[in-house]
């Protein structure tokens, strides 16, 4: 019944509540997948479910400890995650691309870049470009070594030679061009990936996870060609699909526009699932949450006459009706209805003439002890007794 209650009294702002936590927490959900944090996160929210469960049957010492290790907890999350914490903030940073300067990219070098990158795949030659987009990756990567040209098939060679200083590291390509050679990458910490996967995989992923850049992996083991981006690996089968993803994903020319309706509809459709189980945890968290909120309700009540004595009648006015605001734990409030509350005026005491009384609590029949009035309006009320008047009988028909 109080489950009943609560939903029939969901309003917008509790809508709205449940949609942004739900955002927030699908959003670390993905951020944070296959990483050591993730378990951290799976294990902080095994113990708010003890914590939540021991506060609501009473355990005092279970409660008492798990308020005072909460806060050690939280401490040393901050210092062992100061990573990943640093990555999400930043992710939610709306103001971290403002004064960037985008310049006119120039790709004509993509179908070149494309023949060499297969090429290279077939002499086992092995490397990692990266293409940066909005998220600046200067802070992600260490070392590199400066320089400015358009990534052509000679100048890749000779970076990517086996015998060259700079073929351990990656090159990243910004606004068309490289900027940067001999690049490392922050290494993944997800611990499902395959086995096979050597260090440019992991390093690849690993920044993908972190930004939004693209990783193109040239692997000199298998001789395959694959991009990592948003956190997952796919694999290019030739030359035309990699010009493609470079033209379309990386340098959005040839991306179709998609109006208001598809964005909505490619937003609920994509990692659907995964997003519908996000929601009804949440939902589910917040209605255990919602029972327990202080929340406040108007009724509009009738105001009944009892114990009127048979000398008098109550001539004005003839009905009285007065809004009674209730506050207590939501569970409680979403209860309250015309039918489990009552306001009365005793008029056992009452005599003929212009009466006041003031409407307090003590006019209130309520279903519990739990709920607090704040306002009763009108608070005084006036009425007018005259006296009654006895019913003539003789006429009545026999």
């Amino acid at each position: 019944m109080n489950l009943l209650a609560i939903l029939s009294n969901i309003g917008f702002p509790d809508i709205l509540d449940i949609l942004l936590i739900s955002l927030v927490s699908y959003q670390l959900f993905i951020w944070f997948w296959g990483t050591k944090a993730f378990k951290a996160l799976v294990g902080i929210v095994v113990l708010s479910g003890v914590f939540i469960l021991a506060k609501s049957w009473g355990l005092f010492l279970t409660t008492w400890v798990f308020q005072i290790l909460w806060q050690v907890f939280v401490i040393l999350l901050i210092i062992l995650f100061q990573k990943e914490i640093r990555q999400m903030l930043e992710r939610f940073n709306p103001l971290k691309n403002m004064g960037m300067r985008h310049d006119k990219i120039s790709n004509g070098w993509v179908p070149e870049f494309s023949r060499w990158a297969f090429d290279a795949a077939q002499k086992r030659i092995g490397a990692v470009v990266i293409f940066e987009k909005t998220d600046p990756v200067s802070d992600l990567v260490t070392r590199g070594i400066p320089m400015e040209c358009e990534p052509l098939p000679e100048i890749l060679n000779s970076i990517f030679y086996k015998q060259s200083p700079l073929h351990d590291g990656a090159i990243l390509i910004f606004n068309g061009k490289i900027s940067k050679v001999s690049c490392y990458l922050p290494l993944s910490t997800r611990e499902d990936l395959p086995q096979e996967w050597g260090t440019r995989h992991r390093a690849a992923l690993g920044l993908s996870e972190q930004c939004n850049a693209w990783v193109l992996i040239i692997s000199e083991e298998r001789g395959e060609v694959s991009f990592a981006f948003d956190n997952q690996v796919k694999k290019i089968k030739d030359e035309k699909e990699l010009s493609f993803f470079l033209e379309t994903q990386v340098f959005n020319e040839k991306e179709p526009e998609m109006n208001i309706r598809q964005v909505i509809l490619s937003w609920f459709t994509k990692r659907y699932k995964i997003k519908a189980v996000v929601f009804v945890l949440v939902f589910v968290l917040w209605l255990v949450f919602a029972g327990q909120q202080n929340f406040e309700k108007k009724i509009e009540l009738p105001l009944v006459y009892r114990n009127i004595p048979e000398s008098i009648m109550v001539s004005s006015p003839a009905a009285i009706n007065i809004s009674v605001t209730c506050r207590g734990l939501r569970k409680d409030i979403s209860l309250l209805s015309k039918e489990n509350m009552m306001s009365s005026l005793d008029l056992a005491s009452a005599k003929r003439g212009k009466l006041h009384y003031n409407i307090t609590k003590a006019n209130l029949t309520l279903p519990n002890e739990r709920i607090d009035i704040v306002n009763i309006s009108p608070g005084r009320v006036e009425i007018i007794t005259e006296k009654a008047q006895k019913p003539d009988i003789k006429n009545k028909s026999l």
